[in-house]
This record gives C-alpha cells, sequence and structure tokens, in this order.
C-alpha cells in the first residue's frame, strides 16, 4: 500500500487483520466495503476509506451489505425503516459506479465467500461495540484467506472509541472531557467521494427486488408496524436536520432550550435518532455550529467572520459576548458550552490561545468577572442576551450582510487558488 497521506485520520482506523506480503508482480485485489452501521454514502469516513484505498492501489472498489435473516427481535418498524434507506443508498453509490451487492444469510460465511469470489485485497468493515457483530467479525477474519487485509473503521463517532478511552468509563463525567480535548483531531471536514479511477469489473451485482424484499419483511414483521412520521432516508435525514421548511437547525433549534422537556411539544426536539441509529446521518455532520448554519442568523454571520477572517470587528465585543451564550443556550450544559466556545475560538481567531479570550468565554458561559442576574431557565443566573437586545445597539442586518458579502468573495479567491495548484500539478511546466 502506498505511504502517502490517507483521506481518513490513522486514529479512525483500527487494523482487525495483515496481509500476508504480495509478491512484487501481483496486482492488489478489488476493496470492499462491507457497509453495515453507516448506512449512508456521504459524510461516512469507512467508505471514503475504502475509496481511498482502492485509488492508492489502482484498484476497483465495491460496496457489499449482508441482510441478516434475523436481529435482536427486529421487526417491520426497524427493517421497514433500514431497508428502504438502504434502497435510496443503492441508487446513490451506484451513480458513483461503485457495485452494490445485497447479500442474505450468515455474514460469516457469505462476506468470506464474496472476498473469495471477487479476489479482494482489502476488506474495510464498520465499527460496532455490539457483541454479535464482534463476534461475527472475528469469524469472518479466521475464515478470510491470509492475503486479506481487514480495517475497521469508526465512521459512527465524532471521537473514535478506541482513541476516547480504552476502559469502562464510570460515568459521562469521566469521559466528556478526554472527548473533547480529542474534537480538534477528529472533527474535521469531510473529503468529497470521487467516483474510483479503476471500475469494477468482476461479479456482476444481480438486479434488487427491493419492493418484494421489503413487502415480505414488513409483512412477517408485522406485529410492530411502521411508523408514518420518520420518512427513511439519507435524504430525508438530511431535510430533517437542515431544512428550509422544518429543518431542525435551520427552524426549530430556536425552540430547543425552552421546550425540549415539555411532552406535549415532541417538534422541539431533533427527530434524528432514527437517523443517527441506522447511520442515515452522521453524528458529526450535527456539529453544524462551526459552519455556521444554525437557526441565528446574528450567531451564523459572528461565527463565519471568525471562520472566514480571523477576528470579529471591534465593535462586536458585545455580539461575541451573544455568541457565546447562544452556545450555552443550544447545548446541554455550561462545561459542553464552555468546550465548544473555546475550541471555535482557538481555531479560528488570530488571537486565540490568548488569557482574554479564554475570561470572554467564561465571562459569558460561567458568570466570571459579573454579577448575578434574575434566574431564568438554562441561563440560571448568568447574564442573558438576546436578539432583539443586539439589534437596539446596531444594524445587524447590515452586519449579517457584510459577512456574506466576506464569505463569497473569501470562498471565491480560494476556489480559483486551489484550481491554479490543480492546474500545476496536472500540467507541471517543462524545466
Amino acid at each position: 500500500m502506498s505511504s502517502t497521506t490517507t483521506a481518513v485520520q490513522p486514529g479512525r482506523i483500527r487494523i482487525l487483520k495483515k496481509p500476508s506480503l504480495l509478491l512484487p508482480d501481483q496486482t492488489p485485489g478489488p476493496v470492499v466495503y462491507w457497509m453495515f452501521r453507516d448506512q449512508r454514502l456521504r459524510d461516512n469516513w469507512a467508505l471514503i476509506h475504502a475509496v481511498d484505498l482502492a485509488n492508492r492501489t489502482n484498484a476497483p472498489v465495491a460496496v457489499v451489505f449482508n441482510l441478516f435473516d434475523q436481529f435482536l427481535g427486529a421487526k417491520a418498524r426497524q427493517l421497514g425503516f433500514m431497508l428502504k434507506g438502504l434502497r435510496q443508498i443503492h441508487r446513490q453509490i451506484e451513480s458513483l459506479q461503485i457495485p452494490f451487492f445485497l447479500l442474505q444469510g450468515d455474514a460469516k460465511e457469505t462476506i468470506p465467500e464474496f472476498m473469495k469470489e471477487c479476489g479482494a485485497s482489502h476488506l474495510v468493515t464498520d465499527f460496532s461495540p455490539l457483541r454479535e457483530i464482534r463476534s461475527c467479525k472475528e469469524e469472518v477474519v479466521k475464515r478470510t484467506s491470509v492475503a486479506l487485509a481487514i480495517d475497521e473503521v469508526d465512521a459512527h463517532n465524532v471521537v473514535p472509541m478506541w482513541a476516547a478511552s480504552g476502559k469502562l468509563e464510570y460515568s459521562a463525567r469521566t469521559i466528556r472531557g478526554k472527548i473533547n480535548k480529542l474534537l480538534p483531531e477528529y472533527l474535521v471536514e469531510f473529503p468529497e467521494i470521487e467516483p474510483p479511477k479503476k471500475k469494477w469489473g468482476g461479479m456482476v451485482d444481480k438486479v434488487v427486488d427491493w419492493d418484494s424484499i421489503i413487502d415480505n419483511v414488513v409483512r412477517e414483521g408485522a406485529e410492530v408496524p411502521e411508523v408514518e412520521w420518520c420518512v427513511p432516508g439519507e435524504d430525508s435525514g438530511m431535510e430533517v436536520l437542515m431544512g428550509r421548511q422544518e429543518g431542525f437547525l435551520t427552524k426549530r433549534l430556536r425552540n430547543y432550550s425552552t421546550d425540549r422537556n415539555n411532552p406535549v411539544k415532541p417538534k422541539a426536539l431533533s427527530g434524528l435518532s432514527p437517523y443517527l441509529h441506522f447511520g442515515q446521518i452522521s453524528a458529526q455532520r450535527l456539529e453544524q455550529l462551526e459552519k455556521g448554519q444554525t437557526a441565528d442568523p446574528l450567531w451564523n454571520a459572528s461565527q463565519l467572520e471568525m471562520v472566514y477572517q480571523g477576528k470579529m470587528h471591534g465593535f462586536m465585543r458585545q455580539v461575541k459576548m451573544y455568541w457565546a451564550k447562544k452556545i450555552l443556550e443550544w447545548t446541554k450544559g455550561p462545561e459542553e458550552a464552555l468546550s465548544i466556545s473555546i475550541f471555535l475560538n482557538n481555531k479560528y481567531e488570530l488571537d486565540g490561545r490568548d488569557p482574554s479570550g479564554y475570561v470572554g468565554c467564561m465571562w459569558s458561559i460561567c458568570g466570571v468577572h459579573d454579577q448575578g442576574w434574575k434566574e431564568r431557565p438554562v441561563f440560571g443566573k448568568i447574564r442573558y442576551m438576546n436578539y432583539a437586545g443586539c439589534k437596539r445597539k446596531f444594524n445587524v442586518d447590515s452586519y449579517i450582510s457584510y459577512v456574506k458579502s466576506l464569505v463569497s468573495v473569501t470562498k471565491k479567491k480560494r476556489k480559483a487558488e486551489e484550481q491554479l495548484t490543480r492546474d500545476s500539478i496536472d500540467h507541471p511546466k517543462a524545466k
């Protein structure tokens, strides 16, 4: 395998099996991604790794999914949701000219058999902590060729489980700090997946009769019927997250802090747990604060100015206080809010990692150097700031327009620079 930089952080990949050495003239076989927990095309580190491996070894790549006959008592409600999402993934993945194979039966038998038939040299799998899955993988490792390399990729957690902690943690309190410490390393932008360089020329994927498979599963598991409120699939998950009408981040987040514990207001919650469970949306994609894609246009503008300019304008000191306080409002508590605000401030501000920056975050979120104020929900006695208060102090709309213009110009400039770099690599000048 090439020693060049990989598309996925090495710490996100765990080697389950090292292959015997290839002969110098031996051509690497296909790379196969065994998808099961992370059932999506976008934002999928395991799929990114598989395609990257294939391109670096000039090998084709395929995706397989094994449908278990029975799995932990799943009925129509769970299996129908999963299969309808997979039907969508099948179309999306093949649009990248990557074949999708649906296997049925015991994965301990079907996966090794598929590896042998296609002559694969590398298998990439999702990570799952469930005992049944771990046991199944151990058998796959034993039953496959000694020439097959097997990698496990944690595409489900923002920080890979094995990187976060190597032991059973006593409580959320004991692991939270460990995860937050590693966020700068793992909370990075997803690269775009491009079609593999070498096309698949081996086994032909059979036509999958999704309608019949889904009908059978729904009929056999009818004692726990499907639900109508949640539409399955990666596209639907993104709509729930970012949709213009009812998206959680774009519309409903503003009521989350006040209504999330009220059972009669279910729309205050994100509604994303089914998509996260089946891996139809990435947990990392829900860290949208960094990209300035919340329901608050003023907060977005202040965040984006910091991302693209490296510094909020001096007059925006009050808004920076507002910026940190909104993070407190949207997160689980002051510990998480402080960790996120310091992370973002240190990552993007030219004067990050400065005593004044730490104090500013502590002042806004923890009340350091401030007095106690009238107690209110979420904030307690911490000084409160809102959108209307900022509008009384300065022209908020003009500031938002200014930042949008700044971002647009910067993006165009960066795009032009990237194109020049690509052109110089593809067409170097003769020496």
